[in-house]
């Protein structure tokens, strides 16, 4: 089937993978805006965050921003999943850095520092530290992120660093669970409700009936018995159809589709 659909479209190659080349994407506006200023934080040794939920175009942008780097000036350090606690900050820099990260967290804190510098002075390339999936560190990793950029008595940073994830992911699962319980409270002493979410587990938790928007318009209606049934035996089905849902989109780093739930008591006609 696939040898059939490239031969009548003439295709070479699959469209929409993964893996395309950054010179390969379209050039939409707000693409060239997030590359533009993520060039420029690069550029100034600043610190840059880039938020948007699942599947907007956050990595792609940076890493197009960093494709279009000289390689001789520049050291890019991407770290796809930064939990792995305060020590493995600096063990992510050393490696990628070329070294044997040593045992202990003070001496490799003071390795990653000296690394960091002699690829400013000696080798004169600048470091840039991406770290994914932003929303998991830490406030003690965040700190020890904070201590790295000190250098010259705090007058410059020896690293450029952008932290990418999602705007919405910066609560414990404690406050989470809070929040869910309040819902819940509220639910059940007779109050409507409307909470916004992309969360599939979050939604089917807590919704009495459950929309689905793209494009500012409601394109689905279920209540949450069908469509935990549906997430069970089609889930697959609705995979695809939000991907193509997310390619169609003209939104380049805004929600290009959201799903609303509505809780409300099991005897209240549904709204």
């Amino acid at each position: 089937m696939i040898e059939r659909l490239q031969a009548t479209y003439g295709f070479t190659r699959m469209p929409f993978g993964r893996d395309l080349a950054p010179q390969m994407l379209h050039r939409h506006t707000a693409h060239a805006e997030a590359v533009a200023r993520i060039t420029w934080c690069i550029d100034q040794h600043a610190l840059g965050v880039l938020t948007g939920e699942v599947g907007v175009g956050k990595t792609v942008a940076v890493r197009a921003a960093a494709h279009a780097l000289d390689r001789t000036r520049y050291q890019v350090i991407y770290v796809p999943n930064p939990a792995f606690g305060t020590r493995g900050l600096y063990v992510a820099i050393v490696s990628a850095l070329g070294a044997n990260p040593r045992f202990h967290k003070a001496e490799v804190m003071r390795q990653a520092a000296d690394l960091l510098a002699a690829e400013e002075t000696e080798r004169h390339r600048r470091v840039v530290l991406v770290l994914d999936e932003a929303h998991l560190l830490t406030p003690e990793q965040l700190e020890e992120l904070r201590l790295l950029t000190n250098a010259e008595m705090d007058s410059a940073s020896p690293f450029a660093l952008l932290l990418v994830g999602q705007p919405t992911r910066g609560v414990d699962i404690g406050a989470i669970e809070f929040v869910h319980r309040r819902l819940v409270a509220l639910r059940d002493a007779g109050k409507a409700l409307l909470v916004v979410s992309v969360e599939l587990d979050e939604i089917l938790s807590l919704a009495d009936r459950i929309l689905v928007m793209h494009d500012g318009r409601i394109v689905g209606d279920m209540p949450r018995a069908a469509a935990t049934e549906r997430a069970r035996k089609v889930e697959p089905v609705w995979v695809r159809r939000l991907s193509m849902m997310r390619r169609k989109s003209t939104t380049a780093l805004g929600e290009p589709w959201k799903a609303i739930c509505t809780t409300r008591p099991s005897t209240a006609a549904a709204s």
